[in-house]
C-alpha cells in the first residue's frame, strides 16, 4: 500500500497506527521494540524513528511505500 506524506516525515508509530496495522501508540511501541517492524530492509527498534519518501516500512507481511505528495 501507498502512504502519501503532507509533512517531510512521519514517526514510525504514527505510521503503523495512520495505516491501521496497529490499533493504538501501545501496540505500535510493543512490535517495534519486539523487532518485528522493518524499514528499508533492516529491523527498526526506534519507534520515534523518522519515515520519510521513499522509504519502505514492512510490518505483518504488510510493504507500506512511503511517497510525497
Amino acid at each position: 500500500m501507498d502512504f502519501y506524506l503532507k509533512d517531510d516525515f512521519i514517526k514510525l508509530g504514527q505510521l503503523l497506527k495512520a495505516v491501521n496495522l496497529v490499533e493504538n501508540g501501545a501496540d505500535a511501541k510493543f512490535e517495534i521494540q519486539d523487532g518485528k517492524v522493518y524499514v528499508n530492509g533492516s529491523v527498526e527498534l526506534q519507534r520515534g524513528k523518522k519515515i520519510v519518501a521513499g522509504d519502505v516500512v514492512k510490518y505483518n507481511g504488510k510493504e507500506v511505500n512511503i511517497k510525497k505528495i
